[in-house]
């Protein structure tokens, strides 16, 4: 919301500076943006009046005026300009006046001496116009400075409204709120109602009381289709960030910054009967000022007459019943629509318009009436004519009501540590325009109309604080009662296990829950996923049941940027719907693409593969002590030879592996991804550290080396080892995996390195002979294993 300090200043005017002035206005939750002049830098520039317009004699653009200023002789000018004309009046810059940085000197233009310059619009720093001089009124006074004729030392406030401050989007709603702060009262321009000079009216006729619960209409005959917009008007709508377009249009836009209320007018012999307020029939079409066609969808209100649609509801008018200049009769409209019923509408067409912001924030449902006959009375001054009675439909039942809200002493306390004088208090709100009724324990407060966003006792306490101050709300000293919660030892700290893998090198990474549907499918079929009533995007449309989907986003995020090696992790919920309830599990996860390590001279690029993912998990679960073991596994997501799940005891916790060629294709990442995902629960179950007796005797090692099934894994050769070893064996080693030559197809050679100590006597030979045999019996009668020699 941009204005003028001195508009402002028509409706209240406080004993502050500029500067004073908005920083209160900051203070109290209306950002003040920007402060900047509402003209650029120019001195010594007046009034002046072209007395004739001579053709140059050596160049066919350039002009040759006489110019007066009101004193002494007429001045030469040369002027370019295409509008320049005798009897014109224009601002001119006289020399030794300066225009920024720019000192007017006398000049030679074509041999033709020129005594000032006659200046556009854009040059004095008005607006962006160019096209010609900035024509003045034919009453502008000659020889008067035009910063005095503009009052154009004046400076421009924008502020930066949030959503729930509708309510200040209008000059009367910033006053209001400037007065309240300052304890200034608040001068409203005159609004009394304007008589009727003629009967016309036309029927209007709401199918959409839910959307439009009142509509008001007048009839306007006989405007002068010639008339012009004031400059008082035309300065202040630049001044609010809008040109001007002519009286009618100006009038509606003045009464919108003014009040912020959303006018609009159409041409009377336009309109085919009556007004109607719809939703859109099959197939209509209409097209908007912007000379755009649209098909409206079936939610889009609009208002039409009884043969076609005139416009969008509170957003943008159509184009064949708009002003123009050949407009001689008006229908005036001024509604209240509900902002849930235009929130959303404008962005579906493309558009952003000042009438729908203003709409979508919500407009006072009380404000038409006013509204109506302040932009009558403007028209009538301005363009004449005669009014007719204005016509109202409403609907009380779909009307926004005021429902009194308590508020309590104690809870001002509460919230804001102190709580001001009962006086104080009524006088902050009576100046917001909430009404105020005494009771027992505090107060009861009816909000106005215009506010929106006051419905809870915790809105009204924030407003005694706003205005208040927060600032002044005196300090004090917290104090509570500190309880410490026990830190079990058996229970790891999240922060430490992603301390672990963010020292093997991965990085965290945060993704949203909600992912896209497709992505998802691909990735965890036929796992019915929650989706979202109000999406945020259609990417974004259902919960997530794993966090494989945001970390392959990542993935992909990354490989567009050109980042080769990539190692990331994610902890967090996973949303899994089972027997119509919502299960929400914790999990860790992580994806690796690229080489096992970074680039560098000692060592050769090798990339990551299966084990090294598993060596990391590995480190998780040794760390909590957990005994974990992989297993080969089928998972939709995951490469059928190159994956495996991972059990404790006999409980599937997660799973790992290489993505599945086609998912990686269709999710348009790397063949060579790894993915992991494993039950956050487990790792972060700790172990209570214990002492064991080091043991004085030392230790044997024997190395065992087996052919087996090539499908045999290593993790159940070992089980065996460990159970037939027994509390001798300390250490139990794969160090040896080897297919090919040699060796039977379809087998393999594992080797194994087994450390054996006892705690109270030095193992012998035969000791240790005893217990490689067993083992190795063991493993022949399970696996068909031979001792390889």
């Amino acid at each position: 919301m941009k204005f003028s300090e001195a508009w402002l200043r028509e409706w209240v005017n406080p004993d502050l500076e500029t500067a004073q002035l908005a920083e209160q206005l900051t203070m109290a939750g209306l950002e003040v943006d920007s402060i900047e002049p509402a003209a650029g830098e120019f001195s010594g520039v007046v009034v002046a009046e072209v007395l004739s317009v001579e053709a140059h004699p050596d160049a066919d653009k350039l002009r040759v005026c006489q110019v007066s200023t009101g004193e002494g002789e007429p001045l030469q000018i040369v002027c370019g300009a295409p509008n320049v004309r005798a009897a014109m009046k224009a601002p001119l810059a006289t020399i030794g006046g300066r225009i920024g940085d720019m000192k007017i000197k006398k000049a030679k233009l074509r041999g033709v001496p020129s005594f000032g310059m006659l200046c556009s619009a854009r040059e004095l720093g008005l607006s962006e116009d160019h096209e010609g001089l900035m024509d003045l009124p034919v009453d502008a006074p000659v020889g008067q400075d035009i910063r005095d004729y503009l009052s154009l030392d004046d400076t421009l406030i924008e502020i930066d409204l949030t959503p729930n401050r509708g309510d200040c989007l209008g000059m009367e709603g910033v006053a209001r709120e400037v007065g309240a702060l300052t304890k200034t009262d608040v001068t409203t321009p005159d609004m009394t109602p304007v008589k009727t000079a003629i009967e016309d009216a036309l029927d209007v006729s709401v199918r959409a009381p839910e959307a439009c619960p009142r509509y008001l209409g007048r009839v306007i005959r006989g405007i002068d289709p010639d008339a012009q917009t004031p400059l008082w008007m035309k300065e202040k709508l630049r001044r609010g960030g809008l040109r001007s377009l002519g009286p009618v249009v100006d009038v509606t836009n003045y009464v919108l910054l003014e009040l912020g209320q959303p006018m609009h007018a159409f041409d009377l012999a336009q309109l085919s009967g009556g007004i109607e307020v719809r939703y859109p029939k099959a197939g209509e079409t209409l097209t908007l000022l912007d000379e755009r066609e649209i098909e409206p969808a079936s939610d889009t209100l609009l208002i039409c007459d009884q043969d076609k649609p005139l416009a969008l509801a509170g957003i943008m008018g159509g184009e064949h019943s708009g002003i123009s200049a050949n407009t001689h009769d008006l229908f005036l409209e001024v509604a209240f629509f509900t902002p849930e019923k235009i929130a959303g509408h404008a962005r579906r067409y493309g558009l952003a318009t000042d009438s729908a912001f203003r709409f979508e924030r919500g407009v006072d449902a009380g404000l038409q009436s006013r509204a109506m006959e302040r932009a009558t009375a403007l028209l009538l001054e301005l363009v004449g004519g005669e009014a007719g009675p204005v016509s109202e439909t409403v609907s009380e039942a779909h009307l926004p009501q005021k429902t009194p809200v308590t508020l309590r002493r104690d809870r001002i306390r509460r919230l804001l540590g102190f709580v001001p004088d009962d006086a104080e208090v009524e006088n902050i709100l009576a100046r917001l325009g909430i009404a105020v009724e005494s009771v027992d324990s505090g107060w009861l407060a009816i909000p106005p109309g215009f506010r929106f966003d006051l419905a809870i006792e915790a809105d009204l306490i924030e407003e005694v604080g706003r205005v208040f101050g927060y600032n002044n709300l005196p300090s004090a000293n917290n104090r509570g009662d500190l309880k410490l919660r026990p830190v079990p030892e058996t229970v790891t700290p999240l922060e430490r296990v992603k301390a672990m893998l963010v020292d093997r090198d991965y990085s965290e990474v945060i993704s949203y829950s909600f992912v896209d549907a497709d992505t998802q499918s691909v990735i965890v079929p036929g796992i019915e996923a929650v989706a979202l009533a109000n999406p945020i995007s259609s990417e974004m449309s259902v919960m997530r049941t794993s966090l494989w989907p945001g970390l392959a986003g990542v993935v992909k995020f990354n490989i567009a940027r050109q980042q080769s090696r990539i190692r990331i992790f994610e902890s967090g919920l996973k949303f899994i719907q089972q027997h119509n309830e919502l299960k929400q599990e914790r999990v860790i996860a992580g994806a690796v693409v690229g080489d096992r390590l970074p680039e560098q001279w000692g060592a050769k690029p090798e990339p990551s593969d299966f084990f090294d993912v598993k060596a990391d998990l590995q480190c998780l679960l040794d760390y909590a002590g957990v005994e974990a073991r992989f297993e080969a596994g089928e998972q939709p997501a995951l490469h059928p030879g190159q994956s495996a799940a991972i059990y404790v005891e006999e409980r599937r916790v997660g799973w790992l592996g290489r993505v599945h060629p086609q998912v990686a294709q269709k999710l348009e990442i790397p063949g060579k991804t790894f993915l992991f995902e494993l039950e956050l629960d487990v790792v972060l179950k700790g172990r209570v550290p214990s002492f064991e007796k080091l043991s004085r005797f030392p230790s044997i090692r024997r190395d065992l080396s087996v052919v087996v099934s090539a499908e045999t894994s290593a993790g159940a050769l070992c089980d065996t080892i460990r159970a037939e070893a027994g509390p001798l064996l300390q250490d139990l080693r794969v160090f040896d995996v080897y297919e090919g030559k040699g060796i039977e197809s379809g087998r393999k050679s594992i080797a194994f390195g087994l450390i054996l100590q006892d705690s109270s006597r030095t193992l012998t030979d035969n000791d240790v002979d005893a217990v490689i045999t067993v083992i190795t019996g063991q493993l022949e009668q399970k696996f068909g294993a031979i001792l390889r020699e």
